[in-house]
């Protein structure tokens, strides 16, 4: 096994099923509860029975006959900032 072809776990591809920042960012302004319950790492009905009882770790809109969730809301949970940083100025 040649060293030289290892990579470090930053270099490695992502799965689809992962939840990145970026991804949930992707997402929008509001997404699904089924949704909100893999990124928390809920079942679908587990995740829809915690919204029902408002129990989910963010606030759910109910918009008609469906739930749906601020992705700014799920962002807040997860402790990370709403806007993407600003980056440094060059000058």
């Amino acid at each position: 096994m040649d060293s030289t072809a290892s990579t470090s776990a930053e270099d490695a591809p992502v799965p689809a099923s992962v939840w990145t920042i970026e991804r949930i960012r992707a997402l929008g302004t509001v997404t699904d509860v089924a949704t909100v319950g893999e990124i928390f790492g809920l079942s679908r009905n587990s995740a829809y029975e915690l919204a029902r009882g408002n129990r989910l770790p963010v606030p759910v809109l109910r918009v008609g006959s469906r739930y749906r969730v601020s992705v700014a809301a799920i962002l807040t949970a997860l402790g990370v900032p709403t806007e993407h940083p600003t980056p440094p100025s060059t000058t």
